[in-house]
């Protein structure tokens, strides 16, 4: 079961990182007057603030991992898509979704969304796409919770013996053989 607190707060950070952010680049096209003694400064030497997006895209990420641990053992459904039961694509769908990031419902749709980056270059949050084990095709999908190129670690809906939403290593034989590649959809 999701704890309502969390959600609200996690929002509530973005919200907040966002908005200093956006504070931020205000604040810098209108400079104060300066104090008695203070050099005046010229809109020309005043540079907006970047780390805002780096620290609210950080804040994002990680705010997608907290959120999808919050349904660690939830039981694997086919065709699942809430806090009762996921699917792999139903998990990720529904994780994202809480953040209003549209991503496609189901693994297949994967093939061509998103933007493809390297394994080496992976981070919190981009989705690793997979062979199904019994055809050749895509037929499964995770988020990064620990980037670690081909090591990284990935929480999703499993169909296997576990049927739950759990916690995997790229590492393990039977998704490093399986593995397609690396999508980036923040």
């Amino acid at each position: 079961m999701v704890n309502f607190n969390k959600t609200i707060f996690l929002k509530i950070s973005i919200a907040a990182v966002f908005l200093l952010g956006i504070l931020g680049v205000i604040a810098s096209r209108f400079p104060t007057k300066p104090y008695k003694g203070q050099a005046e400064i010229s809109v020309e030497t005043i540079e907006p603030v970047k780390s805002d997006s780096v620290e609210a895209d950080t804040l994002l990420r990680d705010s997608l991992e907290q959120f999808g641990k919050t349904f660690l053992d939830v039981p694997y459904v086919y065709g699942g898509t809430s806090s009762k039961g996921f699917d792999c694509s139903g998990f990720v769908y529904y994780v994202y979704q809480e953040f209003g990031i549209k991503v496609p419902r189901t693994s297949a749709q994967f093939a061509d969304f998103g933007k493809e980056v390297p394994i080496e270059t992976v981070k919190k949050g981009d989705i690793l796409v997979f062979l199904s084990p019994t055809r050749n095709a895509i037929g499964h999908i995770g988020i990064v919770t620990d980037p670690k190129g081909m090591e990284s670690e990935f929480i999703h809906a499993s169909s296997s013996k576990e049927m739950k939403v759990m916690i995997s290593s790229l590492k393990q034989p039977s998704y490093t053989r399986r593995f397609i590649k690396a999508v980036r959809v923040i």
